[in-house]
């Protein structure tokens, strides 16, 4: 019994010119997210699937080659032009900026959405070593 009539599933590559792109800056990684702009993603990377480890992956050069190799998948799909969100506050933030333009994607705007809270929760305890 090898295959039945049903053939798999393929994947459809879409053709977007304009998509946002997500950077996730965080004190140990940086991730970087390219969707449409109705959110669906369309390619991924980060610092620890570049192969960096450890602390290796909170530095910018990690971050620039994230945007790097984001930037080529992403033009796979027919990626011109994107926006830029910012989320956090860790090192690579300006380098991978700078990296998807340096790549040949035009950037439309730059936006930081790091979460503030309104004085909503309690923070966590003061550490003492």
């Amino acid at each position: 019994m090898a295959k039945s009539g049903k053939s798999a599933k393929r994947k459809i590559r879409r053709n977007v010119a304009r998509a946002i792109a997500h950077v996730k800056a965080t004190f140990n990684n940086t991730m970087i997210t390219i969707t449409d702009t109705a959110g669906e993603t369309l390619c991924w990377a980060s610092a620890g699937t570049v192969g960096f480890k450890g602390t290796r992956k909170s530095t910018p050069f990690a971050a620039q080659r994230a945007a790097e190799r984001v930037a080529t998948a992403a033009k796979k799909f027919g990626v011109a032009e994107v926006e830029i969100k910012v989320k956090g506050p860790g090192a690579g933030r300006e380098s991978a900026i700078t990296a998807l333009q340096q790549a040949g994607l035009r950037i439309q705007s730059i936006e930081d959405v790091t979460p503030l809270p309104h004085n909503g929760c309690r923070p966590a305890k003061r550490r003492r070593v």
